[in-house]
């Protein structure tokens, strides 16, 4: 009976410790960068390209990405206290100390790009690298100073198809630097509309993330709706390098249109309810025209 009860603690011990580093690295956040990156390279391959150099290009921007992602917890482990988003994260909470966390992240990042630049090419860790240092040490400080994170942040989010482009090409070229466009602009609806969500929970800690200094109004629904407005032409853009088809620039423009309908929806209302629309619309838009730039391709 003793032994099953300490066989029974370790393993919900171990749990625990899985399910906190599994947040340290957001988890789903991570995959959700990956699945870009994985795009970007499947619409590069050819017939020639080895598919074992997919599996590279997951696993080492999954580590480069979670050591990002807890590098920023690390930073922000005081504010984290603060908001109820965020108050139950490992660093904040004092279940993960500061030196585990580092030491973790480190390793992490280390291996990610080194990965990334021995299986793959040089180009794709430097880029890595790049995306890693700028969210960590440029992007997360600067959120408690001005809203102009959200344009530093947006730099290292739009990394992740192009790396995935470059793994294949080796080459930062016109395709590469279109789909660093496309996600670049599509960041800002996507992280205003969150930040229009949390932005009581954002003000505990001292954050400001909204465009507009009046917060949640007129004047930072419009810059959603601007950029909304670019993701129009900019879907067109791989269509007309022929890297894929008329069918992906048409379902590209169909959901800029959708996503725009939303980002003028919460323009007139200024409501909450509209910002949690544009948010759920924003999550589908990416994925959405990412794949039918890949189908359109096959």
């Amino acid at each position: 009976m003793i032994t099953n009860e300490i066989t029974h603690k370790e393993a919900f011990s171990l749990k625990a410790k899985l399910s906190d580093y599994s947040q340290l690295i957001k988890m789903r956040l991570t995959f959700t960068v990956v699945f870009s990156a994985a795009m970007g390279f499947l619409l590069a391959t050819t017939a020639s390209t080895p598919m074992i150099d997919l599996f590279w290009l997951v696993l080492g921007g999954f580590l480069v990405v979670g050591s990002s992602n807890g590098i920023n917890q690390i930073i922000e482990k005081n504010y984290d206290k603060l908001m109820h988003r965020t108050a139950n994260r490992p660093i904040a909470t004092g279940r993960m100390g500061v030196s585990e966390a580092a030491v973790f992240c480190l390793l992490m990042g280390i291996a990610g790009v080194s990965i990334l630049s021995y299986f793959l090419n040089p180009l794709s860790g430097w880029l890595a690298l790049a995306s890693l240092v700028s969210y960590a040490f440029f992007y997360t400080p600067l959120k408690r100073m001005s809203p102009v994170a959200v344009f530093v942040g947006a730099f290292p989010g739009a990394i992740p198809p192009m790396l995935g482009y470059v793994a294949v090409t080796g080459t930062i070229d016109a395709v590469a630097l279109a789909l660093f466009a496309i996600q670049f602009f599509w960041q800002f609806p996507h992280f205003w509309a969150i930040a229009w969500i949390l932005d009581e929970d954002y003000k505990r800690a001292g954050y400001r993330l909204l465009p507009s200094f009046e917060g949640r109004g007129k004047k930072s629904a419009r810059q959603m709706v601007w950029y909304t407005v670019v993701l129009i032409p900019m879907g067109f853009l791989p269509y007309t390098m022929q890297v894929s088809g008329l069918v992906s620039a048409i379902i590209s423009a169909a959901a800029a249109l959708a996503f725009l309908y939303f980002a003028i929806k919460l323009y007139r209302s200024c409501a909450d309810k509209d910002a949690k629309v544009l948010m759920f619309a924003s999550f589908l838009y990416l994925p959405v025209v990412l794949l039918s730039f890949v189908l359109d391709k096959l």
